[in-house]
């Protein structure tokens, strides 16, 4: 069921900043599941896999666990788990620095850059794919527009 369910009997006009919020979230829901099929039918792969990739890919020597944790918003646990299994795939190679041997940095293999490489521009397609009928303009429009509701909501957020 599609989360704008909750408020369609709302009168056009009323409760907008819900109906907008339940907009993007049933959006950003219904893209993610045919991102995450495609990735796994495809590539074999997860979406917090392909978004641990992404993050080592811009950083070619590599990231601490911790940090990697911090950016793709997984837990340390879950982290650990994802690049075992990337690393099984020889996808992911895991050192420790010389300086600090309790660390654990991760960076991608030529094998896991490679492999980025093609998901990601699969991806890219992909989302211009689901965005085909969507004029060029209001995606830009969009871009500024979620940007500003962003902004207002980041200004908003509590001290915790």
């Amino acid at each position: 069921m599609d989360l704008e369910h909750i408020v369609s009997d709302t009168q056009e006009g009323k409760k907008p900043e819900l109906r907008l919020w339940l907009r993007l979230l049933s959006t950003t829901k219904l893209i993610s599941q045919e991102i995450r099929r495609r990735l796994r039918t495809e590539f074999g792969a997860t979406l917090p896999q392909f978004d641990l990739m992404a993050q080592l890919y811009r950083e070619e020597k590599g990231l601490r666990l911790g940090e990697l944790s911090s950016r793709t918003m997984v837990t340390n646990g879950n982290i650990t788990g994802l690049v075992e299994r990337l690393e099984a795939d020889g996808l992911v190679l895991r050192t420790r620095p010389e300086d600090d041997r309790r660390v654990t940095v991760a960076r991608l293999t030529p094998a896991g850059r490679a492999g980025f490489e093609a998901m990601a521009q699969a991806h890219e397609g992909w989302l211009r794919e689901m965005m085909a009928e969507v004029d060029p303009a209001i995606v830009a429009s969009l871009l500024t527009h979620v940007g500003a509701i962003k902004d207002s909501a980041r200004r908003h957020l509590s001290e915790e």
